[in-house]
């Protein structure tokens, strides 16, 4: 059965929490898309109002805001929660712990409190597979051992454990996807953090002239080339991920684990090697050292989703994915600038 299809014509009305940021903007596009009511809050601390398209309500707040999230949810009647809403960079993580532990478990059990005073049941959750920590098994299966070793990996983790609670305690059924790297763009939507750390943008930064190189970190790992093998997705595949488990969620009426992943995973000079086909222009780079708690290979295994919802990436060659991302960058060199929408 193509879930993709089943519930096209039943319309429901979603929260879509951190609907401004990079996923969460293309997951708002597809919900749109297939006719479903869709409402977005966030608090634009690395989001962009003009990711949100201009047809669709944008509250600006933060989920942590008890009063600020009763007013949302007391404005609409959500069916579901969709929940992007994270401070997501390890070494960031690493530096500020409270930080992470406050803004992604703190708010987020504001948010699980606000849909159980108003009874909303299901909610879409954006994991991470740093839960997992160094993998004994590559790809990664969703029954791997959970052993995260940043604040950013355990901060997810806790709050999948908060579901899990939550669901014996009062029904929450919830859907939790894991994955690594999103990359690529659609011809409105892309990529544009500050600071970027992501190494698709970073290669495409030095493609546009607007930095001179790029580091590698360490050629000396146990892979055929040397650098690290990482897995990418492209964000649309991604967000079509995001709505299948919303749609089995509502189907089976039981919680979902996935993983997703592109399967086979790219080096780093992969990458850069294909950026540099892509956009016809070289890319310097320099190795530098390895960094801390770089593990050699991360990639996670799709094969639980794939069998029992029928996802399958799209776009999983690296050329397009960055393909896609380079027509976003020349078409928007400044991203999506400052201002609202």
């Amino acid at each position: 059965m193509d879930f993709a299809h089943s519930h096209e014509t039943t319309a429901m009305r979603i929260l879509v929490a951190g609907g401004a940021g990079y996923i969460g903007s293309l997951v708002v596009a597809e919900l749109s898309k297939l006719g479903h009511e869709v409402v977005v809050v966030d608090n634009l601390s690395r989001g962009h109002a003009r990711a949100v398209l201009a047809e669709i309500p944008l509250h600006v707040g933060d989920v942590g805001d008890e009063a600020f999230l009763n007013a949302v949810f007391a404005q609409y009647q959500f069916d579901a929660v969709m929940h992007f809403c994270a401070l997501s960079l390890v070494g960031e993580s690493v530096q500020k712990p409270l930080e992470y532990y406050q803004n992604n478990v703190g708010k987020g059990l504001t948010l699980l409190q606000t849909m159980k005073e108003h009874g909303v049941r299901y909610l879409i959750f954006s994991s991470t597979a740093a839960i997992f920590g160094e993998p004994e098994i590559v790809p990664i299966p969703e029954d791997a051992p959970k052993k995260p070793t940043n604040p950013y990996g355990r901060s997810k983790l806790i709050f999948e454990e908060v579901l899990e609670d939550c669901e014996r305690a009062w029904g929450l059924r919830s859907a939790c996807l894991r994955y690594f790297n999103a990359a690529g763009a659609t011809p409105e939507l892309g990529e544009d953090h500050q600071p970027e750390t992501h190494l698709i943008p970073l290669v495409l930064d030095v493609a546009a002239g607007r930095r001179p190189s790029i580091t590698v970190f360490g050629n000396d790992y146990p892979t055929p080339d040397g650098t690290c093998i990482r897995d990418y997705i492209h964000v649309v595949d991604l967000a079509r991920a995001h709505v299948l488990a919303l749609n089995a969620l509502l189907e089976r009426d039981a919680s979902l684990r996935y993983n997703l992943g592109n399967g086979k995973g790219f080096s780093v000079l992969e990458v850069i090697r294909t950026a540099e086909r892509v956009t016809g222009r070289i890319i310097p780079f320099e190795i530098g050292p390895r960094r801390a708690g770089d593990p050699a290979v991360l990639v996670a295994s799709s094969e639980r989703i794939q069998t029992e919802l029928g996802w399958k990436p799209q776009y999983p060659e690296l050329a397009d994915i960055i393909a896609s991302a380079w027509e976003w960058r020349q078409a928007h060199p400044d991203g999506y600038g400052d201002g609202h929408r």
